[in-house]
């Protein structure tokens, strides 16, 4: 068996071995890749451009994009290089940085989530006190320490996956390198570490989930309250958008690491991983310019004829 130490490349899992499927998957995940470029390049454009769009909402908007770009980029290239090359590899350092790159991006995508939540509880909850609890500077300072808090948590968890001695082939059974095929590889009980490791870790995106979850509750309560239904349906409009990014976020990762062992097959695996790692980049962006207003006004001045009303 090889060791972590003479191993200098990785074998990923094919889509399917027939090269006719390998073609069909370059191309379906090419359109998926470009469909996500296009949604989140108009996004960062239209609200880096457009300065009546420059408010807290979408300024964690646009970093949301970046971060839905990076997460994209980081597996899907990769795995359709291999569809087209007719290959497996991936170099070893090549795996440790799509491991660091993707849950760098991913935790830093759910820690901006979290600040998106609170931002749309103090538009709602305390308008009077907006600018002041969500003036520019704190909100730079939000959107780094998401930014931040995902940088340290993927240094820790590559640095300690890597750092065990693999003695169980090179075969990762995903179509990109991630954390928990990487430990089946491991021949050691040192890997209890990185399982440890997983554990603080969940603890903490739990309690961002009961903050998201809070922060809801005092939303629809407010919404609830307000005399207007016109006021309601506007509230709710700026609201659902971001509720259903994090649903569909919160919906493919828990399916993706938290199913039943005894339900668990390649085939699923590599089904469920697209899921929560491929399809909300591309997704994200569609949800946000349906049901935004103002983004889609901005869009339709940029690209003549978007979203022109029936």
């Amino acid at each position: 068996m090889a060791n972590s130490s003479s191993i200098t490349h990785f074998l990923l899992l094919p889509f399917s071995g027939t090269r006719q499927l390998q073609l069909l998957h370059f191309c379906l995940f090419l359109a998926i890749y470009l469909a996500a470029l296009l949604g989140n390049g108009l996004i960062i454009t239209t609200i880096a451009w457009d300065h009546h769009l420059h408010t807290p909402m979408y300024f964690f908007l646009l970093n949301l994009a970046l971060l839905d770009l990076g997460a994209i980029s980081t597996t899907v290239p990769k795995s359709m290089a291999n569809s087209l090359s007719n290959t497996r590899d991936i170099s070893y350092a090549g795996c440790v940085l799509q491991v660091f790159f993707f849950i760098f991006l991913i935790a830093a995508e759910y820690f901006l989530l979290t600040t998106m939540s609170y931002d749309r509880y103090v538009a709602i909850c305390r308008p009077l006190h907006y600018e002041t609890l969500l003036s520019s500077r704190v909100c730079l300072h939000l959107a780094a320490a998401a930014w931040a808090c995902g940088f340290l948590t993927s240094l820790l968890h590559t640095a300690n996956t890597f750092s065990l001695p693999l003695c169980q082939g090179n075969a990762v059974q995903q179509f990109f390198c991630e954390i928990p095929q990487i430990l089946k590889l491991s021949c050691s009980t040192s890997y209890l570490r990185e399982v440890w490791l997983i554990v603080v870790s969940t603890c903490l995106l739990f309690l961002c989930f009961v903050f998201i979850v809070v922060s809801y509750v005092q939303i629809f309560r407010a919404v609830l309250r307000m005399p207007s239904q016109q006021g309601c349906h506007k509230t709710f409009a700026t609201c659902l958008p971001h509720l259903a990014v994090v649903s569909l976020f919160l919906s493919t990762g828990s399916i993706a690491y938290l199913k039943p062992s005894s339900i668990s097959s390649p085939a699923l695996d590599l089904v469920v991983s697209v899921l929560y790692s491929v399809v909300p980049p591309a997704v994200n962006p569609l949800i946000y310019s349906l049901r935004n207003q103002e983004l889609k006004a901005a869009l339709s001045q940029r690209i003549p004829g978007c979203f022109q009303k029936q």
